[in-house]
């Protein structure tokens, strides 16, 4: 955890596939958000806790992160969301979960190299507020892609010019586009 514990808002920040929740681009964005008086909950989906490489299946993946938002109190004052994998998961289960907002970086909207296996369905109905914070040139979808797509008027997305699936080297306004957003609500 970051933040303070009496945080008005609450962040589940969730990794991504192949970095660890103490990764570089974990720990900036956590602690930049904390830095707001948001309080920041990274966890580790169980694939990773016990050191495997290959993400677990779909079902436990939304299982787990059913499971630490149940252990946060009300799902009003939660955002839920992560990098890339972990910020697709929450989107799978904000609207189930009725939680105030999602907030990823980095979606990953196909396959690199596989812009035909599309990972967007379900946010064509999303409910749930959210944001999404996306380089322009992201191989998991860049910004001439993404605009293509039918997104439901719920989702709005900041883009970072030049930004990778990582969002570059700088972090701070991809921070403060999420400080922004979760402060919002």
């Amino acid at each position: 955890m970051d933040g303070p514990v009496d945080a008005a808002k609450t962040y589940v920040f969730a990794h991504g596939a192949g970095g660890p929740m103490v990764s570089g681009f974990m720990k900036t964005v956590a602690r930049g958000i904390a830095a707001a008086g948001i309080r920041v909950v990274r966890f580790e989906f169980p694939y990773m806790a016990a050191g495997r490489r290959r993400p677990d299946p779909q079902n436990i993946l939304l299982d787990c992160f059913r499971e630490v938002v149940s252990e946060l109190g009300s799902p009003d004052n939660l955002v839920i969301g992560g990098k890339s994998m972990g910020g697709r998961m929450a989107s799978m289960v904000a609207d189930e979960l009725g939680v105030g907002g999602l907030l990823v970086y980095g979606y990953p909207f196909h396959p690199p190299g596989r812009p035909e296996r599309l990972r967007t369905e379900h946010l064509a109905t999303l409910r749930t507020k959210t944001l999404i914070v996306q380089g322009t040139r992201d191989p998991f979808g860049s910004r001439t892609e993404v605009e293509s797509y039918v997104l439901s008027p719920g989702i709005t997305i900041e883009w970072i010019a030049e930004g990778d699936h990582s969002l570059g080297k700088n972090l701070d306004r991809p921070i403060a586009h999420g400080v922004s957003f979760i402060t919002s609500l």
